[in-house]
């Protein structure tokens, strides 16, 4: 049974292999600034094991923007992102939010409407090469 934990501030060692396994990458250097930071954020755990994860951002008023959703490959289609992201949107809702923005690529589309958001026009600008 897979757990939901409200702000749990996973060590970045857990934090690193999460994201390993998730994106193929390290990650940044440090996890903690942007936990610290957040307006919430949810993990999933089996065990001590973390193996989901969401970020909410927030602008210091009424938005809030869902960032970084991520499972464990290990642990895909088993409804533990859509768990996730719940979560994280009651958490922004009694935190004050009453905006919460999502940004995701088209083959996420669909997980995202499951998730309850709406289309919406957006913009990006790419800073970093």
């Amino acid at each position: 049974m897979q757990d939901i934990v409200d702000d749990p501030f996973p060590d970045d060692e857990a934090m690193r292999r999460l994201w390993l396994a998730a994106w193929g990458d390290a990650g940044p250097e440090s996890f903690q600034p942007i936990l610290a930071r957040s307006l919430a954020h949810v993990c999933a755990q089996d065990g001590s094991r973390l193996i989901g994860f969401v970020n909410v951002a927030w602008d210091g008023g009424i938005h809030a923007f869902i960032l970084d959703t991520c499972v464990d490959p290990d642990y895909r289609q088993r409804g533990i992102a859509l768990r996730l992201v719940a979560r994280a949107a009651e958490l922004a809702r009694q935190r004050g939010a009453q905006w919460l923005h999502v940004d995701f690529e088209p083959h996420l589309e669909a997980f995202y409407r499951k998730a309850g958001f709406g289309p919406t026009a957006a913009g990006l600008m790419r800073l970093a090469p």
